[in-house]
């Protein structure tokens, strides 16, 4: 049973979808304003939090800024439309995947099972094998990512789009293939996840992000892991 943290304002959404999932499976727990939901946040240890970014006072992408900044947990998104503006600023505050409203339970159940798979150990990762790029280290069997000898805290998306690229270094993957091994979607039109999580994980592991050396863009295709 998974434990949800549910933010969402609408009444009947938060009691409607909070039902259905508990049908599910998952063990719910629901907040009607962002405030409450970083109360619950912080009182009970969720493994996924479904925001919803139009919520009254603090505005759903606060909400995902502060639960990021103080943890790796993922963050789905409900956005009461898909335009790029909402879903793009959403990923940037750090949400690792979205739905569009009105919501059916069946498909945020399958979103939530497609983020929660992400943490356990990718089939790249079966060989255990521990990989240095200069000062990065990435240990495939414990699934933690070290630079200077630090840890690197990354979610469960960044962590398997890292295992993911890394896996076939100097190989080009495109958008697709990449959506449809890290996030589990088929449709194109959902490559800004995969643009927005390189974004986010070259924050982390790059030198210096504005010049990439280890995630090359490959223009009008994809990615290539290709450290120098």
């Amino acid at each position: 049973m998974s434990r949800i943290l549910l933010i969402e304002d609408d009444h009947a959404v938060r009691v409607g979808l909070g039902t259905a999932l508990g049908r599910y499976g998952h063990d719910v727990a629901a907040a009607a304003s962002g405030e409450e939901g970083l109360r619950l946040h912080r009182e009970h240890a969720a493994e996924l939090v479904l925001l919803d970014l139009m919520l009254p006072g603090m505005d759903g992408f606060e909400v995902c800024r502060r639960i990021r900044g103080a943890g790796t947990v993922p963050i789905v998104m409900l956005t009461a439309r898909g335009d790029d503006v909402d879903v793009v600023s959403g990923l940037e505050a750090g949400a690792d995947d979205y739905v569009v409203k009105p919501v059916e339970p069946r498909v945020v159940d399958a979103r939530i099972r497609a983020v929660l798979r992400r943490a356990a150990p990718a089939a790249s990762a079966a060989a255990g094998r521990t990989t240095a790029w200069g000062d990065l280290v990435l240990d495939r069997a414990a699934m933690t990512v070290t630079r200077a000898g630090r840890p690197v805290a990354m979610t469960p998306t960044e962590l398997r789009l890292l295992l993911e690229l890394s896996a076939s270094p100097g190989q080009v993957l495109s958008r697709q293939q990449l959506l449809e091994s890290v996030w589990e979607h088929s449709y194109l039109g959902d490559s800004r996840l995969v643009d927005n999580g390189v974004q986010r994980l070259r924050a982390k592991i790059e030198p210096d992000p504005a010049r990439p050396v280890l995630i090359q863009t490959v223009r009008g295709f994809g990615y290539r892991f290709g450290p120098v």
